[in-house]
């Protein structure tokens, strides 16, 4: 008993979960479709140049990022190659949309059958949207030169194969969720991610002149690991305390009870670095369209320099710095957005519950407003300094060769934790069922 103790969390539960043919059903389920997945991540496009391409992704940060979390996908052109990110834009879409539009907000007050309504309209915006991201895909390539123009049947054919890997994907990553382990889109994404770490880290330590810089760079990644894991768990308890009177057999029972309320320091997630990642993107893709050459310079090359994330010094620090302020901002913005839909001031009053020393109502709802404004600020900066981690880690150490991604960090401990909170609530509840029998 003692032994079992002593081994790490995600190890003891992974060994008593195989112990239990159900689970073990459920891990290999989950382990089958992340091979189907990187098999079909290999399945190239036709008519693309392999040599071309990749040269486009080594001079586009943006596309070698996006690579990165397609797990080579994009890189190969392969049928995969968008991933599920047509879906994700089309959930974070819905997820805006609902609290604006009335019809939407009504259904999403119907219980189950008002949540399985927004899931159904979100798939069905993933197909439109897929389709104009493979088509602009499409036309960014024959651009650059990568794959030549052709007529219109090949480039119908080839938008549909992107929009059918895509919903493919979604597919199996619906599988995952129903009957695997953990959420299966964002398991399909930290799949991307993980597949390319290997050849990265490989490229990285054969710079044997920089194997100082990189061991730098391995322990700012694994600092930056471990912060994120301390604010992602990280949460403010609010004590809350229940009276209810309660009328049994013709008399008059009080009843009360105390428990908390969970407000996570990070209450945002992922969303404000989308966010603020679009706005400082978007105006260097725009002038990328009217640039002149290098050697003659006009305004068109001054916003793409300004707005470039691989500019040297003292260029480089408009961007992050006006990236680091964005976030900043977009996590305010969004935390209050989902903490003013929550109504939680509301739920307590109905519920008969409210906070020691706290009027119910309008004082609930001030004296929350406030923690939630304090914490929110060290959520923000969290997001911030997480967001520029990878051009402090590029300036501190000088290493080139390896890309610490934001994103990359914040979905791959995110999935471990909930994976692994999963595994260990299904643990519990057959040790219980068990114990019952």
């Amino acid at each position: 008993m003692r032994q079992r103790q002593t081994r790490p969390r995600l190890l003891q539960a992974m060994i008593d979960a195989f112990h239990l043919p159900d689970l073990r059903h459920r891990i290999l389920l989950t382990f089958g479709i992340l091979v189907v997945f990187r098999f079909i991540a290999h399945v190239p496009l036709p008519g693309v140049d392999i040599n071309a391409l990749q040269g486009l992704f080594e001079r586009n940060t943006l596309l070698g990022m996006l690579d990165m979390f397609s797990g080579g996908a994009m890189k190969n052109f392969s049928v995969a190659a968008m991933g599920v990110y047509p879906y994700i834009t089309s959930s974070i879409i819905m997820m805006l949309m609902v609290p604006v539009i009335p019809r939407l907000q009504a259904i999403s007050q119907e219980g189950e059958a008002g949540r399985h309504r927004i899931n159904r309209i979100t798939h069905w915006l993933t197909v439109p949207l897929a389709g104009l991201a493979g088509y602009g895909q499409l036309v960014l390539l024959q651009r650059e030169g990568v794959m030549a123009s052709t007529g219109l049947l090949p480039t119908v054919a080839v938008v549909f194969a992107l929009m059918a890997g895509t919903i493919f994907l979604v597919w199996l990553g619906e599988i995952i969720t129903e009957y695997g382990i953990g959420n299966g889109i964002s398991i399909i994404i930290f799949a991307g991610i993980v597949a390319g770490l290997p050849s990265m880290i490989g490229s990285g330590f054969l710079a044997k002149e920089q194997f100082g810089g990189l061991v730098a760079y391995v322990l700012i990644a694994l600092a930056t690991i471990a912060v994120i894991v301390i604010f992602t768990e990280a949460h403010r308890r609010i004590p809350v305390q229940y009276a209810r009177t309660t009328f049994r057999s013709g008399r008059m029972y009080r009843q009360s009870g105390a428990t908390h309320i969970p407000l996570r320091v990070n209450t945002a997630g992922m969303i404000p670095l989308i966010f603020a990642m679009s706005m400082v993107l978007f105006p260097g893709m725009v002038a990328s369209y009217f640039a002149g050459p290098v050697d003659n310079p006009n305004f068109a090359n001054t916003i793409m320099n300004l707005f470039n994330p691989n500019a040297v010094l003292p260029m480089g620090l408009f961007y992050w710095g006006l990236f680091f302020v964005l976030v900043i901002a977009f996590a305010f913005f969004y935390t209050m957005v989902v903490f003013q839909q929550q109504d939680l001031p509301g739920t307590l009053q109905r519920q008969g519950g409210f906070i020691p020393g706290i009027r119910p109502g309008k004082h609930t709802a001030t004296y929350l407003n406030q923690v939630i404004s304090r914490i929110t600020w060290g959520g923000a900066l969290f997001l911030a300094g997480v967001a520029i981690m990878p051009f402090l880690a590029r300036t501190i150490t000088n290493v080139q060769v390896m890309q610490l991604s934001s994103f990359g960090m914040l979905i791959v401990v995110g999935v471990v934790l909930d994976t692994m909170k999963q595994m260990e609530a299904q643990l519990v509840m057959r040790r219980y069922e068990g114990f019952i029998k």
